[in-house]
């Protein structure tokens, strides 16, 4: 079956790795998966007219409701849908996109949720039949960039010190984005490096996103901040904060390798507007690498971090120092949540089971073809 994959596919995301590791998933199966942006295509008739080229796809899969999903509402073909958390979350406000989702949804022979929450979050906002959703969480699979220095790493952050090895790094990977909260812990954490000069804390996360055709003569478009104002004022921050450092975005494999060496990987977000499952990708990663996670006490981070089990929560910048000294001075309890930590993502997170999912569901896409 040749079938046409719609998503987001900015580089450096994780939204751009879960299209790939789907993609790949189908293709193992024996079909042709194509993998195509959204930001190639104007509207849906610009996708009916690329389905119908010789030879023509003979099915269709889009990541979120309305921005690919609705580029598929013109395709004469059998298609499914994967919720990508802010169509669910954010535009069901608009009542316009909400009419359009409701749509697609209808005319899609099924859709995939990443978790039971946002499956009843769509039964509830949207109409259509309960059992075309699907709950299916995302695969975790972390690959570790091979020639990585983390030395090299860390001046490039801004660290200077003679006493690489005995740094004790904490990891905030987050977007500049506000919901993300960036500066969260900046000050309390600049407090406690006065302290303990081997504690630091390194943000590390896209400033930008990247728009196509913007400019002709450049491969990878035009980059914009993603928030001016906000990436303004934390660049002025850790400028003057000490133990406190900005690093430059990395591709999935060199990000891999930055949080297995570090000492815990730290999550800050205020809310989560978008679904909770891309919430614990990267504390689901990091779990994956046997790395300690701290997390803001939010629903989205409660959901998989149980504090003290596979993981420890924070409500306060104060309760996070109190958290992590417990992590620094407690080996056991350290052992325990790493431990607690691989399982979960064993248990919850299976690319194996992810795999079966797919293949079974673009095999409906393909009976229907022969039915239709």
């Amino acid at each position: 079956m040749k079938l046409l994959f719609l998503a987001c596919l900015s580089p450096k995301t994780g939204n751009y790795t879960t299209a790939e590791r789907i993609r790949s998933h189908i293709e193992s199966a024996g079909h042709t998966c194509e993998l195509r942006d959204v930001a190639d295509f104007l509207s849906p008739s610009d996708v009916a007219h690329l389905v119908s080229q010789n030879p023509p796809f003979q099915g269709a899969l889009a990541i979120h409701l309305f921005k690919a999903g609705r580029l598929l509402l013109d395709i004469q073909l059998p298609f499914g849908v994967i919720f990508g958390g802010t169509d669910i979350n954010e535009d069901v406000k608009d009542e316009q996109k909400r009419v359009v989702m409701e749509q697609v949804l209808l005319k899609a022979r099924f859709a995939v949720a990443f978790t039971e929450k946002l499956k009843e979050e769509a039964e509830f906002v949207l109409v259509s039949p309960q059992s075309k959703i699907y709950v299916q969480p995302q695969g975790i699979q972390t690959e570790v960039a091979e020639k990585f220095c983390w030395t090299e790493f860390l001046m490039s952050s801004g660290v200077r010190t003679d006493c690489v090895d005995e740094l004790c790094v904490f990891l905030l990977v987050c977007g500049l984005r506000r919901v993300k909260d960036p500066l969260y812990l900046a000050e309390v954490f600049s407090e406690w490096h006065s302290e303990n000069h081997l504690n630091i804390l390194i943000i590390i996360g896209p400033k930008y996103i990247i728009f196509k055709h913007l400019f002709i003569c450049s491969d990878s478009g035009a980059r914009q901040k993603v928030d001016p104002a906000l990436t303004a004022k934390v660049e002025a921050v850790v400028k003057r904060a000490t133990g406190v450092f900005l690093a430059q975005e990395r591709s999935q494999r060199k990000l891999h390798a930055v949080m297995k060496r570090c000492f815990a990987v730290v999550n800050s977000s205020e809310s989560e507007g978008m679904s909770a499952a891309i919430l614990e990708v990267n504390i689901c990663k990091a779990m994956d690498l046997r790395v300690p996670v701290l997390a803001r006490n939010i629903p989205g981070n409660a959901a998989v971090v149980k504090h003290g089990v596979n993981g420890l929560l924070f409500s306060s910048p104060q309760e996070f120092v109190h958290q992590s000294q417990r992590l620094l001075s407690d080996h056991k309890l350290r052992e325990r949540v790493v431990r607690n930590g691989k399982l979960y993502v064993e248990e919850n997170h299976s690319v194996k089971q992810e795999k079966e999912t797919y293949q079974r569901l673009v095999d409906t896409l393909h009976k229907a073809q022969f039915s239709a």
